[in-house]
């Protein structure tokens, strides 16, 4: 989730629907995202909502709760009144930021408010990032009774220069500890890696996975650092003061990264994405890269429902204010298009494991995959006859692959 909202049209203040979105509701899944925009200490790299104590004027932490249980109270009129058919959340991600900086009590409240307002499918899968110095044995035993069925816990990487680098403040030893309590509490375990950052090399990444297979979590997600324009770590790699990020050391790390994951047991799905087994799987990133349905409850928070989709305003008491006077909190929307739609089906689907219909591509892309095929960076899909996947190759190399499944 981006920091700069895009521009679109401007969302209604009731934030009513248009009847489009009525159009095979039945046929998709709705999940809930709830963003909790605080954070202990910024990081330099991160370019997502997110606000530390002094940055936060007008509204307090302590409120945020009643604040998203105000926008899930509004979520459920809205898709009552829009007439779309009652759906009960199969998957709820509670992302951040770090929301367990707030009371488990708060996180409770808001998890019940979903359960009780939009409902929640009894084998939902409930999901909280965590950091590991934000959490303990207590609070993971409270998150699971409550019904959170998964932590996220963002690990990053267990080199401290590479965590310095990084501005991650947390210490490394707390990993192990928290997956080990977690796994105690009944959670499902994943752990968030980043690769590349600028200094790391290729010994300090071994160093991570190792630490990352020692946890033995149930998921494992690995993402190639981007510096994103207007960050800290943009600014010091323009400055000279870190030096750039390194593409074909990514590359280096990446194969790395998949033949230990794939030795210890862990399949790929997605690009970034590794489970031991199908059932551990992210259900709720699933819907995102499917084109299912969300509502996102918080400051920033993306939607999308029926190839509808809005954003809510940034900043905390820009959201609080909009709630207390009874209004949508959203700053703006889009209605995707049919090509809109079919482009971003091809994005998302080639990056999983199942592949990509061929016949969602257009004739000029359809005849790109004979080339694609040829340079061994896709493959006939293995379980369905006229899709790809990527190869390893393929996954190296998605935004070109993309580009020439897409030439028109």
């Amino acid at each position: 989730m981006p920091s700069a909202l895009p521009l679109a049209d401007p969302a209604p203040d009731d934030g009513l629907l248009p009847a489009s979105v009525l159009e095979g509701a039945e046929q998709r899944d709705l999940g809930v995202y709830l963003h909790v925009p605080f954070c202990r200490v910024r990081c330099g790299y991160c370019d997502f909502n997110t606000y530390t104590a002094d940055e936060v004027r007008g509204v307090k932490q302590s409120d945020f709760a009643d604040q998203a249980i105000a926008e899930v109270e509004l979520a459920d009129r809205v898709l009552e009144q829009t007439g779309l058919p009652r759906r009960p959340a199969r998957t709820v991600f509670f992302g951040g930021g770090t929301p367990t900086l707030l009371p488990t009590d708060d996180l409770a409240r808001m998890l019940d408010a979903v359960r009780e307002q939009i409902g929640v499918a009894d084998d939902a899968e409930i999901t909280t990032e965590a950091n590991p110095d934000s959490i303990d044995a207590g609070g993971l035993e409270r998150l699971a009774a409550a019904g959170v069925t998964r932590v996220s816990v963002g690990m990053q990487s267990a080199v401290p220069h590479v965590l310095a680098v990084l501005e991650r403040t947390h210490d490394p030893e707390n990993v192990p500890r928290v997956v080990a309590a977690a796994k105690a509490a009944g959670l499902a375990v994943s752990l968030d890696l980043i690769y590349g950052t600028p200094g790391e090399t290729e010994a300090d990444w071994q160093r991570s996975l190792d630490a990352a297979l020692a946890a033995e979590p149930d998921h494992l997600s690995a993402y190639a650092l981007i510096v994103e324009p207007g960050t800290k770590l943009a600014r010091q790699v323009l400055h000279g003061q870190v030096p750039p990020v390194d593409d074909d050391l990514h590359a280096v790390f990446y194969e790395a990264l998949d033949a230990r994951l794939a030795d210890a047991g862990y399949d790929w799905y997605e690009v970034s994405n590794w489970a031991r087994t199908p059932d551990q799987r992210s259900r709720h990133n699933r819907a995102y890269w499917t084109g299912q349905d969300w509502w996102g409850v918080g400051p920033g928070a993306h939607s999308h429902i029926g190839g509808v989709r809005w954003w809510n305003v940034k900043h905390p008491a820009a959201y609080a204010e909009r709630l207390a006077h009874g209004l949508s909190p959203a700053a703006g929307r889009e209605t995707l298009d049919a090509e809109t739609r079919r482009v971003e089906r091809v994005l998302l689907e080639v990056r999983l494991r199942e592949g990509l219909p061929v016949d969602a591509l257009t004739p000029l892309g359809r005849r790109a995959v004979a080339g694609l095929i040829a340079d061994e960076l896709v493959e006939p899909g293995p379980a369905l006859r006229g899709t790809i996947v990527l190869t390893l190759r393929g996954r190296l190399l998605a935004d070109g692959v993309v580009r020439r499944l897409l030439p028109d």
